[in-house]
């Protein structure tokens, strides 16, 4: 049996810190932002970087060095601020997971269908891992693509190899036809099992729907329409039908599955041109809704999705796509959902600010993602370019822009409930680890959303008003009902505030308790 001492030293070493530090850890540092100057950061705000395998980073590269490879990543998006991973585990209608439906990935293991040896599952160590940074993890998916350019052998499994019929070739690419009925039903099964089996906190999709056009090369789905026209005369408006069919089923599959699970979209990021439509985006180029049979502003309208990422990759001032114009048009025609940016970092950092040439665009572009009132955050693409700090990216994400935490966007319509107060705050002196503050966990009903998963630490000055919508107050977040206290002589006084956060980030009410070290 363990001495209560000895419980508590096991359980610090569980403690989650996250980007925090407690506070007697804890450093006092100085901003040193130069010449960005100071940001303020909201509350919420959707923090995102994504890691994708299908560039071939990953593989033959093995299980150690690959664990370790993203536990770098990890640990430098953590200190950078990121607060939600997207990683990609579903390329080609294989897997970085153990799926009973498709074949092991090629890039995790250099030939489809071969298991990783000594083996791992990516996507259940990166869950551990992310969680264990406190960061949210989103399993990426590709729903239709079933076979790239590079891939020149199927394993046996796969579904084109054996399911041919269900799939079309196009400019070397595989695709499964959007129009077949049972291809939906065999990628929202997919998607059940990824969901059931695995604690991921959401699952993307990006801009693969129908693939990307050709010149002179058609989409041979011809003989499909013919069969599932489903009364359509115009096989264009029956192409996006089939898509929206699909991205309403599969958001139905997620959250029938998990409630909690978010489900998330990055499209193209023009949706149309004034050409097209006269209140599409003043842009020239290829859009989600002629070119990729994307209706994404139907799925925002009807609430199929829970937050959306138009890949606005695109520098301001490029000719013809704008990012200014295109963050500015998002922002006034998606407000039904969660607004995300997607950012090349690349682009970012290699054009240079047009007020300032002395400064690359990273700085212009944050202020108009904090100046627009329906953009919730963003996402950075790509990942291993933040972590190498292309431009000095990472590091102004970690002293000025993501300087201090953030919780996720709200969600509603997930549940509008949140778990009730800490109960039973306390304080203990404990011989090796000093000050302890002890609370214990709210009860819960069966209601998912009333379970608290993740608990906040605020500090007051005594007599200060207790404002716990200002995160400047905040010192820690941990998974577990303790929180390690700075002591200094014993005369000063001090309000501290716990909060209880659910899957979704609802945040609870206040509980205090007033202390004096």
């Amino acid at each position: 049996m363990k001495t209560f001492k000895e419980i508590l030293l096991v359980l610090s070493l569980f403690l989650f810190i996250g980007s925090f530090e407690s506070e007697a850890n804890e450093a006092s540092t100085q901003e040193n932002s130069g010449q960005l100057g100071v940001f303020s950061s909201p509350k919420r705000e959707f923090r995102g970087a994504w890691i994708q395998c299908v560039n071939g980073q990953f593989q033959g590269m093995g299980t150690q060095a690959m664990q370790a490879d993203l536990t770098n990543h990890l640990d430098v998006l953590q200190r950078d601020g990121i607060n939600v991973i997207i990683f990609q585990v579903r390329p080609e209608c294989d897997a970085l997971y153990n799926s009973p439906y498709e074949p092991w990935s090629k890039f995790l293991t250099g030939v489809q269908g071969q298991a990783p040896n000594p083996y791992w599952d990516p996507l259940e160590w990166m869950v551990r891992e992310c969680h264990k940074r406190g960061m949210e993890l989103h399993a990426w998916i590709n729903p239709y693509r079933a076979k790239t350019k590079t891939t020149t052998v199927l394993a046996d499994s796969h579904i084109a190899k054996r399911a041919p019929q269900l799939a079309f070739e196009y400019d070397d690419l595989l695709i499964l036809d959007p129009g077949i009925p049972e291809n939906r039903v065999y990628i929202c099964n997919i998607v059940k099992d990824i969901v059931s089996h695995y604690d991921v906190d959401g699952l993307h999709i990006d801009d693969y729907f129908y693939p990307y056009p050709v010149a002179g090369l058609e989409i041979p789905d011809q003989a499909t329409f013919q069969k599932y026209s489903r009364g359509f005369t115009n096989i264009r408006d029956w192409r996006r039908d089939n898509v929206n069919l699909f991205i309403k089923e599969l958001g139905e599959a997620v959250h029938k599955t998990k409630p909690w699970v978010k489900f998330g979209v990055s499209p193209f990021g023009i949706y149309r041109n004034k050409k097209e439509d006269p209140d599409g985006s003043n842009t020239n180029g290829l859009t989600n809704y002629d070119g990729l049979y994307a209706d994404v502003l139907l799925w925002v309208k009807n609430g199929w999705v829970d937050y959306n990422v138009p890949q606005i990759y695109w520098q301001i001032g490029h000719p013809t796509a704008d990012y200014k114009e295109l963050i500015t048009w998002w922002n006034s025609h998606a407000p039904n959902r969660p607004l995300i940016i997607g950012e090349d970092v690349e682009r970012t950092v290699k054009y240079a600010d047009l007020s300032n040439p002395n400064m690359n665009q990273q700085y212009a572009k944050m202020q108009l993602e904090r100046s627009l009132p329906n953009v919730q955050g963003s996402c950075q693409w790509y990942s291993r370019v933040v972590v190498n700090d292309l431009g000095q990216y990472g590091t102004n994400l970690r002293n000025v822009y993501f300087k201090t935490p953030s919780l996720q966007p709200e969600m509603k319509w997930l549940s509008k409930k949140a778990p009730k107060a800490p109960r039973k705050l306390k304080v203990i002196w404990m011989e090796d680890d000093g000050l302890v503050l002890f609370w214990t966990a709210p009860k819960a009903s069966k209601d998912w959303a009333t379970r608290a998963t993740e608990y906040l630490v605020y500090k007051f000055e005594k007599g200060e008003k207790i404002d716990v919508t200002n995160f400047s107050h905040l010192v820690g977040k941990t998974t577990n009902t303790f929180w390690r206290l700075p002591y200094k002589d014993g005369t000063k006084k001090h309000v501290y505030v716990v909060t209880a956060l659910n899957r979704i980030h609802n945040e609870s009410q206040p509980a205090k308790k007033v202390v004096k070290y």
